[in-house]
């Protein structure tokens, strides 16, 4: 049943799946025909996506457009799918960049012997897999797909990647196969404890009468794979791994959407099941967020080669996040949400236009380059700018939601807000140093003997960066129309916590105080 009158998230889940199939079908000779079919494809998606979009009632229900089907009877586990202003602007985000890699990788599998019908079939098959994760409001169904998200991006990375791809791929999948058995766990636990069922909305009642210990193990079985997932640290050394490895177009969606499974699911799961445990595990999580913050910039300040860099900039950035998440505010919470979708638009742009430069350079090492500016001006801009934006530049969309951790943080936990900034001050290091490295200064004498390096961005590449630099600089100055989708789940997910926002600061008499 559904209570819309269409049934957007079961057909926003299956399209993808459906058009996997059909270009996997399609003959390997006929490479263009694949790539062609994937990419319309996934517009059509885009398209239905923002109808979503356009239909969900800011203010109304928290949860819409719920449908369900039955699926194990016995378990009481259903196709359950249902969206609230997080789920939606996350689908919005894989929708605007699914296509926009697929323009991206339009080469990446040209005159190899590897098929690119399999490469855009499985780039599908993992788009699929996202939207199913972010649209399931069964918890078994979540769990699912969950671990299946993994299946396509191993054989991303371990059939198309780079040299060290096999290692990569059986890391990747390894940590993140031991998170979801601890999930796995405490998913059973909840459900014997819970009234025999997976439904999010009778476990959130449920739940509610579970004794103190037994609720934080079930938080902590959700939490570690979460926390992995995200990465958070200490559970992120897959992510260098995995994003130097994987190809670049599915690197910006490894880094750019699925590690959000993380930071969701601990939003969506670990606090409204677990209110009480939240409160009591948020100390630690926040003292793991802002070593992540300052640990993460300094390796990026020391890596050598672009994608590994980049990898590193995303698990520091994910510390602002947690430090938002766990603040318990709304500004904080808001904050953290908006960065998950700002994060994600910013960082797809650095990996692929540092994609362009690498396909063209050969090597992704910072030090083959030098001065590449000078012969390619406008992807240097590019990169420019998407390294400004990485580091929350005002006017560009990342600062609006680093100011609302800061500030949401900064209002209950100023300590933590305090070191927090000191990983602004490194991520322009970082950002300005590989920038330096390898668009500015002295013109390497070896880029002058590469012929792709003498040609500039391309009609296509304008295409691919287009709508990311667009976005940025739309949600930098003018984020309401994501906010206002965000804020209702946001301020619904502090009540269920049992907190709210700290008083504020009275005005009298021209003083102010408290």
């Amino acid at each position: 049943m559904t209570d819309s009158g269409f049934p957007y998230l079961g057909v926003l889940t299956l399209a993808p799946l459906v058009g996997a199939v059909v270009v996997a079908c399609i003959p390997r000779s006929n490479a263009k025909l694949a790539k062609t079919v994937a990419l319309g494809w996934s517009l059509a998606v885009l398209a239905l996506s923002i109808v979503m979009y356009v239909d969900f009632q800011v203010g109304g229900a928290r949860f819409q457009f719920h449908e369900s089907h039955p699926w194990i009877p016995t378990w009481d586990a259903r196709f359950t799918f249902a969206a609230d202003g997080i789920a939606l602007v996350m689908l919005m985000l894989i929708a605007v960049l699914v296509p926009i890699v697929i323009l991206a990788s339009w080469h990446d599998v040209d005159e190899t012997e590897r098929s690119a019908s399999v490469y855009f079939a499985l780039l599908l098959a993992f788009e699929f897999t996202m939207i199913g994760v972010f649209a399931a409001a069964d918890v078994f169904l979540f769990y699912v797909f969950f671990e299946v998200m993994l299946i396509p991006m191993y054989f991303i990375i371990g059939s198309f990647g780079g040299a060290r791809r096999q290692y990569a791929a059986v890391k990747f999948f390894l940590y993140s196969l031991v998170g979801g058995l601890f999930m796995l766990a405490a998913v059973i636990g909840l459900w014997v404890l819970g009234g025999h069922t997976f439904d999010f909305v009778k476990l959130m009642d449920a739940a509610s009468g579970l004794d103190t210990n037994t609720a934080r193990w079930l938080f902590l079985g959700f939490f570690v794979a979460f926390a992995i997932k995200a990465p958070f640290f200490p559970f992120h050394t897959w992510l260098p791994d995995a994003g130097g490895a994987a190809p670049v177009g599915a690197a910006a969606l490894l880094v750019g959407v699925m590690d959000k499974v993380g930071t969701f699911g601990i939003l969506r799961y670990c606090l409204p099941l677990f209110p009480e445990a939240s409160r009591w595990f948020a100390p630690a999580a926040l003292v793991l967020a802002v070593i992540g913050i300052i640990y993460a910039a300094l390796l990026a300040v020391g890596q050598n080669d672009l994608k590994r860099l980049v990898s590193y900039t995303s698990i520091a950035h994910f510390g602002f996040i947690g430090i938002g998440i766990f603040a318990f505010t709304t500004q904080g919470g808001t904050g953290s949400v908006l960065y998950m979708v700002n994060h994600g638009l910013a960082t797809g742009l650095l990996f692929l236009v540092a994609g362009m430069f690498i396909a063209r350079r050969g090597s992704a090492l910072v030090s083959d380059f030098g001065g590449a500016g000078k012969l390619l001006p406008v992807l240097a801009g590019i990169m420019f700018f998407a390294g400004l934006a990485s580091l929350a530049l005002p006017g560009t969309a990342p600062f609006v939601s680093e100011f609302l951790v800061l500030i949401g943080t900064f209002t209950v936990h100023k300590a933590y807000a305090v070191i927090a900034t000191a990983g602004i001050i490194l991520a322009a290091a970082y950002v300005l140093w590989m920038i330096q490295r390898t668009t500015q200064g002295d013109l390497n004498p070896a880029l002058t003997e590469v012929p792709a390096m003498q040609r500039d961005i391309t009609l296509r590449e304008k295409l691919v960066v287009a709508p990311l630099v667009l976005l940025l600089l739309l949600l930098g100055f003018y984020p309401k129309p994501v906010t206002d989708v965000i804020n209702p789940a946001i301020q619904a997910t502090m009540q269920d916590v049992g907190t709210t926002d700290p008083a504020p600061t009275a005005v009298a008499n021209g003083k102010v105080g408290p």
